[in-house]
This record gives C-alpha cells, structure tokens and sequence, in this order.
C-alpha cells in the first residue's frame, strides 16, 4: 500500500508539471516573476527559491519572494510559462526568451525570441486581444489531453 502511495504522489507530480515550462529547470527560465510587474526582466538569485504547483521559482529579493508568496496567482504566467503567441496561433508549446515579456490586464505573457522571430513583436501585429483569447481556448484543450 505505502509504494502505491508513493507511486500516485510521484505521477501526480509529474502530471502537474507536463504543463510547465521549466527550461533550466524553473518558470521563465529562473526570471523574477514579480520583477516583471515593474517592468524590468530580472534573472532570480539561488537564495530566494519556492515551489508553487509543484515547480521551481527563483527571485531576485526576498521581498519579492514574499510577495509572491502573498499572492501566486497575481504573478504567475500565462500558460504555464510558455510563449502565449505560439499557444494563441497554433496551440504549440513553445520555449520562450525570458526577456520577452507583457504584463498585460494584470497577466504576464512570454514570448519566444530568437533567430530572428520574435513573437512578442507578432503578437502586438496581430492583435493581442484576439491571440489572447484563442490561447485561453487552446490552452484549455492542452491542459485536458
């Protein structure tokens, strides 16, 4: 009985975390969520680490880890990390630049930038209020399968 427990803890943990983006090993790459709320894309200090839903989270500050702390789902990004253009066009779980950013409505997007293609500058072209509502349709369809 105690190694099925063990077993269904483990699986339900890596379910959880299949929708995550945890390049390097942390959301956004180890960027600072609160961070991005001020606007500025700041890589987090190994000292001010947490977990939420099971991932790993790096800031710059304890301040800002506290204030994470305080409020999670204020500052935790859409779509589990990845780059809202790619799940808003086509529904593709795509990396992301951790310096590619928009806090929009009070949400954080990140975008994949590189070679050449980013998807930030995409996604303002063509049209964020839409993309953002086909990416919520999308994400929802991911999230079940």
């Amino acid at each position: 009985m105690k190694k099925l427990l063990v077993l269904l803890l483990i699986s339900s943990s890596v379910f959880s975390q299949k929708n995550y983006n945890l390049k390097k090993g942390f959301i956004a790459e180890g960027y600072d969520l609160v961070a991005y709320f001020s606007n500025k894309a700041v890589e987090g200090n190994k000292k001010f680490t947490t977990n939420y839903n099971g991932v790993k989270l790096k800031f710059s500050s304890e301040k800002n880890l506290k204030l994470f702390k305080e409020n999670p789902n204020k500052y935790f990004p859409q779509f589990g990390g990845y780059c809202a253009y790619a799940i808003g066009k086509n529904g593709d779980k795509v990396s992301i630049n951790p310096k590619t950013f928009e806090v929009r409505n009070g949400k954080l997007y990140l975008f994949y930038n590189s070679w050449g293609t980013n998807t930030y500058k995409l996604w303002k072209k063509e049209g964020p209020e839409q993309l953002q509502k086909q990416a919520v349709i999308n994400w929802q369809k991911i999230v079940e399968n």
